[in-house]
């Protein structure tokens, strides 16, 4: 039922009296009047994006806490039960997108619950199921009226006051509580003001982005809280990231963010759309890609490299992204230096990647644009936090050496205070001072950080030798037959294996020239297809140097992408491998088995 998926609820936990208040929203293109009952908190879902932040921006100007969550009801259950939610406030009021079975009597999650409020009408059967819960229900309109008649005077928030409880995407367990500070919030907006106060082009009024990320993503939360403070425009998604070209097309935005897994299958759809043409216009965009490329790498800027190049080729990749794009962010993972290349050749605009994690408040490294040096790289450390690697010993990184690796350290004033009710987790995170982000970071010769791979994601093979899982994932997901990857190996084992998506139509194509009929999941079953699978990816090892124990020894096809249905990946489409490894466990375990029978 649609009208559920735009329902917010109120959880008002213990006893407690009414405050309301109103306040105008003049942050921002925003306008509009809010109520807020006492000290209340937000949770976010995917159908409440552009209401959560009036409740976010309005949190900016007063002392309330807002709380960022992408996480469904079993999670909320089992955190309630725990305690993490018996808060210190006299007041608490949990907004959310509603599951279906929240309305349910049987449903644990709801059985606090006493007041629902809807953004359009509900259905005589929803109020009625609500009242028999006792649940009282409230249109947005009454809402909104209940502010206008009891006016007050706002309160003022203290640099100190919790601004936002963020929490993380649950990659390698249960998502942590991150306490944002309104001084952390602030300093960030403004050091992005000092850090763009450095370049020629500038953001005005005018510039629109376009989100798409979960809002409980610390990237797109802090763009859209820095587009609120320039004035500028956010347009929202309709909510189905396959017909994402749709809402660009509508849009035209001037400014996108995405994780690299976006951007990879831009410059999928661009390749593919390129093996279309005639073979000599196909020549003809290869000579102006690498004539336009030849000359930023002279350090011209894109737009001065080659006008005749855009203007003839590729000013049509930029039509397919709207028209209007000035800037692309990659976040959230590395984003491979073949595709950013491509993409910054191509789509006539400045194409950039960060660094950051939701305990940072977002990115404390920034790529420049136009900057060809730092092509695959994160950019440099942002102008307010300083970063540093520590030695990690036992893995052989070492910041002294030549080139510098280690774990990188962060420090400043957009870190993170605490994890929420975990002071042993917070204690552990921070060493003197430094937040230790888990990650393994290289420092270039000019100051530019590469990120390697995540401390946890470093494996030991049996035979002694660490492997770097997320970096070989990046690079055998350039196979041409494999869609995506999950590689893994363990201690106990010499050899490395891989959960391969594979890439449908290529896979179809292997299929009608070796004689094959039938659905992708089975031709998933031929041992033929899994022995082409491992040299395609024995090729692609060979062509980037891996050693021998990073070859992938044997792999299981999979026909259907990981998804977040089965559990196997966040809302931001990262891996979680402790998932993975306990779906396919039984699958890995016989084809370890078959290996050292061959052995």
């Amino acid at each position: 039922m649609d009208i559920l998926h735009l329902i917010m609820i109120c959880l008002l936990l213990g006893l407690f009296s009414v405050h309301p208040f109103r306040s105008t929203l003049e942050t921002g293109c925003l306008d509009g009047e809010i109520l807020l009952m006492g000290r209340w908190a937000l949770i976010s879902g995917k159908h409440t994006r552009k209401f959560m932040m009036k409740f976010c921006t309005l949190v900016l100007h007063c002392e309330h806490l807002v709380l960022n969550l992408d996480v469904g009801l079993g999670f909320m259950e089992q955190t309630a039960r725990s305690g993490l939610w018996r808060w210190s406030f006299t007041i608490n009021i949990l907004m959310l997108h509603v599951p279906l079975q929240l309305l349910n009597p049987n449903c644990s999650s709801a059985q606090r619950l006493k007041a629902m409020v809807c953004f359009t009408s509900l259905t005589e059967e929803d109020n009625a199921k609500a009242s028999q819960m006792g649940i009282k229900t409230y249109s947005w309109t009454e809402f909104l009226h209940m502010g206008k008649e009891n006016p007050q005077e706002i309160s003022p928030p203290q640099p100190f006051n919790i601004c936002t409880i963020m929490y993380t995407s649950g990659t390698s367990g249960d998502p942590k509580g991150v306490v944002l500070t309104h001084e952390t919030i602030a300093i960030f907006v403004h050091g992005i003001d000092l850090f763009l106060d450095q370049f020629e082009d500038k953001m005005t009024v005018d510039d629109v982005y376009l989100s798409f990320l979960p809002l409980a993503h610390i990237l797109d939360r802090m763009i859209e809280e820095y587009f609120f403070h320039k004035g500028a425009s956010v347009g929202y998604y309709h909510g189905n990231l396959k017909e994402l070209r749709d809402d660009i097309m509508e849009l035209k935005p001037t400014f996108l963010a995405g994780v690299p897994r976006v951007y990879d299958m831009i410059h999928e759809g661009i390749k593919k759309a390129l093996q279309e043409l005639r073979p000599l216009r196909r020549w003809i965009f290869d000579a102006l890609y690498n004539y336009k490329l030849s000359w930023m790498k002279r350090g011209y800027k894109h737009k001065y490299a080659s006008p005749l190049a855009d203007l003839l080729a590729f000013r049509k990749v930029k039509a397919k992204l709207g028209g209007r794009i000035r800037l692309l962010l990659s976040g959230g993972a590395p984003l491979s230096s073949e595709v950013e290349e491509f993409l910054r050749v191509t789509c006539c605009a400045f194409v950039v990647q960060g660094y950051g994690l939701t305990e940072t408040c977002g990115a404390c490294t920034i790529g420049f644009p136009d900057e060809m040096c730092m092509v695959g790289a994160v950019g440099a450390p942002a102008v307010y936090n300083e970063l540093r690697l520590e030695e990690v010993s036992d893995m052989g990184y070492n910041p002294l050496g030549n080139p510098p690796f280690g774990e990188i350290c962060v420090r400043g004033k957009t870190i993170f205070s605490e994890y929420y009710k975990n002071p042993e987790l917070t204690r552990e995170s921070f060493k003197d001072g430094w937040f230790h982000t888990g990650d393994i970071g290289q420092m270039l010769p000019n100051g530019v950080v590469k990120i390697i791979d995540r401390k946890k994601n470093l494996i030991k093979l049996s035979q002694g030798e660490y492997v770097a899982l997320e970096y070989l994932e990046n690079v055998y997901g350039f196979t041409p037959i494999v869609d995506d990857v999950w590689v893994y190996g363990n201690s106990f084992k010499s050899m490395l294996v891989a959960v391969v998506v594979l890439h449908e139509e290529n896979a179809k194509k292997w299929a009608n020239l070796n004689g094959y009929t039938g659905s992708l999941s089975e031709l998933c079953s031929l041992s033929k297809l899994q022995n082409y699978v491992l040299s395609e990816l024995k090729s692609t090892a060979e062509k980037n140097k891996m050693r021998g124990f990073e070859f992938i020894k044997g792999v299981i096809l999979e026909p259907v992408p990981f998804d977040m249905e089965r559990d196997l990946v966040t809302a931001t489409l990262k891996k979680k491998r402790n998932k993975l490894l306990k779906y396919y466990q039984a699958e890995i375990d016989e084809l370890y088995q078959n290996l050292a029978a061959k052995l």
